[in-house]
This record gives C-alpha cells, sequence and structure tokens, in this order.
C-alpha cells in the first residue's frame, strides 16, 4: 500500500513536471491554449503509455482523470504565471529534467511490481521517462532530445542502475527513489552544465 501510494504521487509529479516542459515548448512555437495543451499531455502520459500497452495492463491515465487535471494546471501555471516563466528562461530544462527522473522512478517500481527483472525494469524507467519527450519533439517538429548529442535517456539508465544497486543493498524504497532521483537529475544538469556528451558516430 505504502508503495502505491508513493507510485502515485511521483506520477503526479512528474505528469505536472513534464506537462510544464511540453506546454513550454509548445508556447515557443506560439500553439495556442489548445495545441499547449495536446504537447502537455502528449510528454507527460506518452512514455507511461507505452509502458502500460507492454506491461499488458490499463493505462495509468486511464483510470482516473487526475492526470488530465493535473496537465490542466500546468497550463494554467504557464498561462498565467507567463511573465515569471519568461523570466527562467531554462525553467523548461528544469521541469523536463525533474519529470524524466520522477517517471524514470515510477516506471521502475511499476515493472518491478509486474514482477519484471531489474534489466526491464531499467529499460521501462527509461521508455517512461523519455518517450513522451520524443512524442512531443515529433509534434513540435523538433529533432528528439534522446538523439542530440545531449545526455538525456542514458541519465534515466544511470538513474536504474543507482536503483537497482540500492535495492539489492537492502536501502528502503523511500531512500532508494531519492537515490535514483539524485542521481538521473545531476546526471542530467552535468552533462548540459559541461557539455558531456556521448561520442558521435
Amino acid at each position: 500500500m505504502q508503495q502505491d501510494i508513493i507510485i502515485k504521487i511521483i506520477e503526479l509529479l512528474g505528469t505536472f513536471a513534464f506537462a510544464i516542459s511540453g506546454i513550454r515548448h509548445a508556447a515557443a512555437k506560439h500553439f495556442d491554449w489548445f495545441g499547449g495543451y495536446v504537447c502537455g499531455i502528449a510528454v507527460a502520459i506518452g512514455g507511461g503509455t507505452i509502458r502500460d500497452v507492454m506491461l499488458g495492463t490499463t493505462p495509468f491515465w486511464m483510470t482516473t482523470p487526475i492526470y488530465m487535471i493535473c496537465t490542466a494546471v500546468a497550463l494554467l501555471t504557464v498561462v498565467f504565471f507567463a511573465r515569471w516563466m519568461e523570466v527562467l528562461k531554462n525553467a523548461w530544462f528544469v521541469f523536463d529534467t525533474l519529470g524524466l527522473a520522477l517517471f524514470t522512478i515510477a516506471g521502475l517500481q511499476k515493472s518491478l511490481d509486474f514482477g519484471q527483472p531489474f534489466w526491464v525494469a531499467i529499460i521501462m524507467g527509461c521508455i517512461t521517462g523519455a518517450a513522451g519527450g520524443v512524442i512531443r519533439d515529433v509534434l513540435l517538429n523538433n529533432e528528439p532530445v534522446i538523439f542530440q548529442k545531449e545526455i538525456y535517456a542514458m541519465a534515466s539508465v544511470l538513474g536504474g542502475f543507482v536503483y537497482w544497486g540500492a535495492d539489492a543493498l537492502g536501502v528502503p524504497i523511500e531512500a532508494t527513489a531519492v537515490a535514483s532521483f539524485l542521481t538521473t537529475c545531476a546526471v542530467r544538469f552535468l552533462a548540459v552544465r559541461y557539455h558531456i556528451s556521448l561520442p558521435t558516430l
């Protein structure tokens, strides 16, 4: 029960963070409110939907309207606080990173709950965190971030390995989730700050 509650909280926080990111990208393209909402929904539920379909369960957002409502709140947040968000021009990057980290953990935990081995759970965590961003970028006619030189999906994978290691050591789930979250965020922030990237082909 406690783990289910943690997953729900993480999914809601991830939904809000990713929705903000998607709506901010749509605003940069001068989309209308509906277009912004669609982009917010796409990035917020896209990865989780693919994960749940692969796990053979009902997509998480179809069990309650709270995720749609959460995205609507994110839209209103961007609309009414646009002046303050414009000052924080890199806010979309921060929210995108937070969403990546939160959804990575949600994907990991849900996959493990379904009896999947850890190597599958890590992949599912990466899909949950990164696939929504791919859908968003396709809708916005941008090159997906995961195909650029930036460290993005690999940050999710490394966060997954930290989760695996902490779980193997018997660390409580709360501390394990925090460690995975901080690792994913730190890798992403440091990679962008110091221009760290994987070699190009």
